[in-house]
């Protein structure tokens, strides 16, 4: 159906949402359409459609063995969809909107300690000062990424006019075609100064050996490497690191509210997560540490 990749086009170019949202949420889409032609057996539109079909498709997800987190989310696809219907079409109904969404047990995020933190930038220190291309790129990635906690898709997409290494700082758009400025440490800045100048000209911060852009695919494949130099690092994610960032900060006293705004963090409640996995850590440090424990 066209409604489909007009909406897809509207999520990349409207919304700026991540290739990742974008695909799943096509997919989605893609499969409440798929339900619905068997669902009534006939013709049927997308207007047409009733709270009923909603929850018989979510209860078709969970007899497939989808999880809570993938149903919550095709949801979410789909409410998405709904307005999008009616920004476009006039579709004034919206099925998905009354629907339940699935409650979600609320995982602690992935974070390196710092022990961790200090070995992975030491391997990757020791590899950069061999002076290759690479492993001067992927140093100068990995202190970005936890010197300003960003998003996998917002490293890919930086370009040069992006970073300001006079001022220390950085433009990152976010979620939704959000930009926010935010700091760059004193070793990030060395180890990008150092990278930009094996790279030479050119638009696109982060490139390959053919000068091209490199793809979050490439981003990932490069933090993989670094991450396997530790012992823990075959279970780790590129978001990982910003999880490292947001903990390590509340760690140190800052506010929520800051760390909230340098994550860039619609909600509050997004970021208190992180609180979580600070309280978990205080709480071993006290009862080793406290006599009466």
């Amino acid at each position: 159906m066209n409604e489909i990749s007009e909406f897809v086009e509207f999520l990349e170019k409207e919304r700026n949402d991540s290739p990742h949202t974008v695909k799943a949420y096509e997919r989605d889409v893609s499969a409440f359409g798929a339900f619905c032609r068997d669902y009534y057996g006939g013709p049927w539109t997308w207007a047409g459609v009733d709270r009923l079909a909603i929850r018989g498709f979510l209860a078709a997800e969970q007899q497939r063995g989808v999880g809570k987190r993938s149903m919550a989310r095709a949801l979410s696809a789909l409410r998405t969809f709904y307005r999008f219907l009616n920004a476009t079409r006039g579709i004034e109904v919206n099925p998905a909107r009354a629907a339940r969404t699935p409650k979600i047990d609320r995982t602690l995020p992935v974070y390196l300690d710092r022990q961790e933190t200090d070995e992975l930038f030491k391997s990757a220190e020791q590899r950069a000062g061999a002076g290759g291309f690479r492993e001067t790129r992927d140093l100068a990635m990995l202190e970005m990424f936890y010197s300003t906690g960003m998003r996998l898709s917002e490293l890919a997409g930086l370009n040069d006019a992006d970073v300001d290494l006079v001022s220390d700082q950085v433009k990152l758009r976010g979620k939704g075609k959000k930009e926010r400025i935010v700091p760059v440490g004193s070793r990030a800045t060395t180890a990008l100064r150092r990278y930009l100048r094996m790279r030479g000209e050119g638009r696109a911060l982060f490139v390959n050996s053919r000068g091209k852009r490199l793809s979050p695919r490439g981003v990932q494949k490069a933090m993989k490497r670094l991450f396997e130099t530790i012992a823990r690092g075959t279970h780790l994610h590129v978001h990982a690191l910003r999880h490292s960032f947001a903990t390590h900060l509340l760690d140190a006293g800052a506010d929520l509210r800051s760390v909230q705004e340098l994550l860039g963090h619609a909600s509050l409640g997004t970021t208190q997560v992180y609180t979580h996995t600070s309280v978990d850590r205080l709480k071993k440090v006290y009862h080793q540490a406290h006599p009466r424990a």
